[in-house]
């Protein structure tokens, strides 16, 4: 992106109505065109909203720091001359025997400060910092190619600083590597904006950086399926013609990219991520195959298996039901490209990769794209649990009827509820932002906004956790509104499809009318193209027209189904 190209979309007027997101661009330099890259991307990333983006005074990161409101989204870029104006090209006071002696000490008190401040921040709001991308200027006594005693001193604090600061919840460290894969070194520095301006980065190092910040504060949502074909890309070879014993994923064969993509899957499905197969070929024989105690991927790991002749667009679709997801949240792997165009032609929201075969590099560039389309923050139990929990919707209904009120009073159903009060857990936020079909307005909410609420004595906020015979859903649920006079006006309700046909929706509205005494619900409910079952919900209780939609606590006696489970609340 160029500096007019940004300014341009930087200066875009928000949606009339937007709501105002603040964040806070900490430096110790001016930030002239980093300032215009960072509201550029922000523009790009949540353009329903109005940007607030405040900086810091110049020469003083620490200050700003410990200035800075907590409570919004803050980006720290960090520089060695924020540590010691010594170690940068506007400063003139020397760079001799006693300024190397002095610099490690002076910079460890400045780490520690600094420290603290973002600490401050991270405990209310979203840190993520930048460390420093720009070489120490003090040139030493070495040669250039030889490292000096003090700058591995001073890189040993750093790292350790980084460590430190990325163990607190609600801080995030910009990779290094990434920056480095996307900016060449040598071409960062602009010394004459630097000594002019106080400006030091070349345009584009500043896009580069701003990029960063906004991906790391403001995540992308990440894909939630893998659906991977087999012959040439999980393994090497045809299967139904060499047989289970010939393929080959190894070193030894020239089929180590193979192996590669079998150990990422693996790591993947570990992390939460769904992994399907869909394949034209013999059942039996993939089975036989997934015995192989060599192979990287276990059979437990993936779910479902789509493997007979049909085409492979049918097979997704089957897998897409099974996972109840939307097309938009799945990514299709083959190494045909007829197949995948067949899959994309019926899917056009699916990313649909290739294989590369007979491209040793290439598989590298795969295992960077699946890594930046399923990335997040962090992995939670929730996400640990959602392929077995998928497994056992299915074998539910062959069991039972689902839905049936004596099934559910024999699953032995515990609904928990909570109030959520713990602005660390991830939880919820990622229930609101990725929840499609129970959501009852679709809003997405920053986690500044999240957190806000949580301190927000006139909201309520509950999560609702399930677990029966059949093993534990986790946090499932999150409910979040104001209460004035008996009235509670809801304008967050959404529900994982995991725990649909469980009557959990009906406990939780009991539990709500009977926790907070209330006469009556307002629910601010908004139709979306995805969130028909909750429309469906609704509609068992009260028109959904006029708006907002109103529920009398008599019309949900009435209407209620019977609440088969046990409740339980936590203090």
């Amino acid at each position: 992106m160029k500096v007019a190209e940004a300014i341009a979309i930087a200066n875009r007027s928000a949606p009339p109505n937007a709501r105002t997101e603040p964040v806070s661009l900490l430096c110790g330099f001016t930030p002239l065109h980093l300032e215009t890259y960072v509201k550029a991307h922000l523009k790009l990333r949540i353009p329903d909203r109005d940007i607030d983006l405040k900086t810091g005074l110049f020469g003083d990161l620490a200050g700003n720091l410990e200035r800075a409101d907590p409570g919004s989204a803050t980006a720290v870029i960090l520089e060695w001359p924020d540590l010691d104006p010594r170690l940068g090209w506007r400063h003139s006071g020397g760079w001799g025997a006693k300024a190397a002696a002095q610099i490690p000490d002076d910079v460890a008190r400045v780490f520690e400060r600094i420290l603290a401040a973002v600490s401050r921040l991270a405990a209310r709001g979203v840190v993520a910092i930048c460390p420093p991308t720009l070489p120490v200027s003090i040139p030493g006594h070495t040669i250039p190619a030889q490292a000096d005693a003090m700058r591995l001193e001073l890189d040993a604090q750093l790292a350790d600083f980084l460590k430190r600061a990325a163990s607190l919840s609600g801080l995030r460290i910009i990779s290094r590597a990434e920056i480095d894969a996307n900016s060449p070194p040598a071409a960062r520095h602009d010394l004459r904006l630097d000594l002019t301006t106080g400006f030091p980065y070349r345009s584009a190092h500043a896009n580069v950086i701003a990029a960063a910040v906004v991906d790391v504060l403001y995540p992308p949502p990440p894909k939630k399926g893998l659906i991977t074909d087999l012959d040439d890309t999980l393994w090497r070879g045809i299967v139904g013609e060499i047989g289970p014993e010939a393929v080959s994923w190894d070193l030894a064969r020239h089929a180590h990219a193979h192996a590669l993509y079998q150990q990422a899957l693996a790591a993947l499905a570990d992390f939460g991520v769904l992994v399907g197969c869909a394949s034209k070929n013999d059942l039996a024989v993939v089975k036989k195959t997934f015995e192989r105690p060599d192979l990287l991927l276990s059979a437990h790991q993936v779910f479902p298996f789509e493997v007979h002749w049909s085409p492979k667009s049918e097979s997704v679709a089957r897998i897409l039901a099974a996972w109840n997801i939307a097309p938009d949240s799945l990514v299709f792997v083959d190494d045909s490209p007829t197949e995948l165009a067949e899959v994309q032609a019926r899917y056009p929201a699916i990313e649909c990769l290739l294989f590369p075969t007979e491209d040793v590099e290439g598989i590298a560039r795969l295992l960077d794209r699946l890594r930046k389309l399923f990335g997040k923050p962090s992995v939670l139990e929730e996400d640990r649990i959602r392929s077995s929990s998928l497994r056992t919707a299915q074998e539910i209904p062959a069991a039972t009827p689902a839905g049936n009120a004596d099934f559910l009073h024999n699953a032995e159903g515990v609904i928990t509820f909570d109030a959520a009060t713990n602005p660390h857990d991830a939880r919820p936020l990622e229930l609101i932002n990725k929840t499609n079909q129970f959501n009852l307005n679709g809003r997405r909410l920053t986690e500044a906004e999240w957190r806000a609420r949580l301190e927000d004595p006139a909201a309520f906020t509950l999560t609702v956790s399930y677990r029966d015979r059949f093993g534990p859903l986790g946090k499932i649920a999150v409910v979040s509104g104001t209460i004035k006079n008996r009235v509670a006006t809801v304008d967050v309700w959404v529900m994982s499809c995991r725990a649909f046909s469980r009557c959990i929706e009906h406990h939780t509205l009991k539990h709500i009318y009977e926790k907070y005494r209330l006469e009556r619900l307002v629910l601010a409910y908004t139709p979306t193209d995805r969130n028909g079952p909750l429309q469906q919900f609704l509609e068992t209780f009260t028109p959904l027209e006029p708006q907002p939609v109103q529920i009398p606590r008599a019309a949900f006696s009435a209407n209620a189904a019977v609440l088969p489970h046990s409740v339980t609340e936590l203090p």
